[in-house]
């Protein structure tokens, strides 16, 4: 293939698109370049037009469709191919899950020289619209314009509430109806932008960092309580309560309205105060919990709180990964990230000790309070940098774990973890993870002294590529 020249546009006919990479792209080949291709499916024949080249490989979006792979399935939400989520609805629910396991497994092999032919089924979620707890919009005085509005020349509304639009910081698309949160997520989003708009609320402007109205923060769960959070960057006062008591009298059914004032370059809210308007400052998640389904453990959220996004996948997560530990009821357990204590409440009952490490302290507190709203004695939790807190003295004072459940974030485990867990010679890991290139390597760096024998994929966000694995390590004898 000829070189590209700056400014000129390159066309690949005929491309057959053969395959799912991990970030979720169809892949086809002209002659040795391999091209990853936007919205392409495993079957489709497309002419192709190269947006980024490089030695090896291209990226590429579609010119033009010859042949529909037999996988394709039409999306359901007017939103999709420009907003950034839920990238794979044109592709069929069954097929996402059959490239989802397929991706797993080849990163276990490629990168782990794991043996994955005892790899287990991936299990599908129930739900795959609606099925998300949380959602965050942004507001935005630049919305992002279609093809279709550009094209009508009109004056436009140029704010937003919505999502940003990918690879553009500053652009927003405005969201009409979204498909991952059941109600009342549509109607109290909708019904906060008319609000806005009627009353000359400006919404923010994030190239010069000015705006009454910044971001909107929904949860919901499975008890039925619903969170509101609005997020406010330079307001009157007069102009905050104005909202509030909207939303309140517009949605009697919310148990926990919220406001932050946010004045700092970037969303983050981690370090900002929360005012209680109306209800509580927490909502309340429920799922089921010991062997038999008798039991029922409680969650408290606040709007800073880290929690599955999918909360009755999550249930099967954690069923999974008790499942794998096995336990006997006298095992001493190590929950290594372990968030607002999730999964280390989840088993504490069937488990002599749950000792919990994670970074952050407030969702240790989290996890503390949760273990005594559920009346779990038996967990102990400790906030700081993994690879600091997890040292031989910790050890040496909480005693060898029978047990090690490890969930870390993206990037995996640090290298100093990962010594620690060959030096501490717990007779079985479960590792949780989100993203089966680094769970690979990690399990690479273990294989000197564990074996994997068991692999089990979980779907908890459908319609991405987006893939939970969980795998059980045994200490070798």
């Amino acid at each position: 293939m000829s070189k590209r020249k700056p400014g000129t546009v390159t066309i690949v006919p005929n491309v057959h698109i053969i395959d799912i990479a991990e970030e979720g792209k169809g892949v086809g080949k002209a002659d040795e370049l391999v091209i990853f291709v936007d919205k392409a499916v495993p079957g489709d024949v497309a002419d192709v037009r190269l947006t980024k080249k490089k030695k090896n490989f291209a990226e590429a979006i579609i010119e033009q469709l010859h042949e529909k792979s037999d996988l394709r399935t039409e999306p359901f939400c007017p939103h999709f191919g420009t907003c950034g989520g839920c990238k794979w609805q044109h592709m069929g629910y069954d097929s996402q899950l059959k490239f989802k396991q397929k991706n797993v497994e080849a990163a276990l092999q490629r990168l782990g020289k794991i043996d994955v032919s005892n790899a287990e089924p991936i299990l599908g979620s129930a739900k795959n619209r609606y099925y998300r707890n949380k959602l965050e919009f942004t507001f935005s005085n630049k919305r992002w314009l279609e093809k279709t509005d550009v094209e009508r020349d009109e004056n436009f509304d140029m704010n937003a509430l919505g999502f940003h639009v990918p690879l553009r910081f500053d652009k927003i698309l405005d969201i009409e109806h979204c498909y991952l949160q059941d109600e009342p997520s549509n109607s109290i989003r909708n019904a906060v932008r008319k609000y806005a708009l009627e009353n000359g609320l400006s919404f923010y402007d994030l190239r010069n960092h000015e705006g009454v109205l910044r971001n909107l923060i929904i949860r919901t769960s499975t008890t039925g309580e619903v969170m509101v959070a609005v997020v406010f960057a330079y307001p009157e006062q007069a102009q905050v309560d104005g909202l509030m008591s909207f939303i309140q009298n517009e949605f009697p059914q919310i148990t926990s309205l919220l406001y932050i004032i946010n004045r700092k370059k970037n969303d983050t809210i981690f370090d900002q105060d929360v005012v209680v308007f109306a209800g509580r400052d927490h909502i309340f998640e429920e799922m089921p919990a010991g062997l038999t389904g008798g039991d029922v453990i409680r969650f408290k959220i606040g709007v800073k709180s880290f929690y599955q996004t999918n909360s009755e996948q999550a249930l099967e997560l954690y069923k999974i990964t008790r499942d794998f530990a096995g336990f006997k009821g006298d095992e001493l357990v190590y929950d290594l990230y372990t968030g607002a204590g999730t999964i280390a409440n989840f088993i504490a009952k069937e488990v002599k000790q749950v000792v919990g490490v994670e970074y952050v302290p407030t969702a240790i507190e989290d996890a503390k309070f949760n273990s005594e709203l559920n009346g779990i004695d038996n967990t102990v939790f400790y906030a700081g940098d993994m690879k600091d807190i997890l040292t031989s003295e910790f050890i040496l004072a909480h005693g060898k774990p029978d047990v090690v459940i490890t969930d870390p974030p993206r990037a995996g485990m640090h290298a100093d973890v990962v010594q620690r867990l060959l030096e501490m010679e717990s007779e079985k890991i479960v590792y949780v993870s989100c993203n089966a290139a680094t769970q690979a390597r990690d399990l690479e760096l273990l294989k000197d002294k564990y074996d994997v024998v068991r692999i089990k994929p979980v779907d908890m966000f459908p319609h991405t590529q987006h893939v939970e694995n969980v795998v059980l390590l045994r200490l070798k004898a």
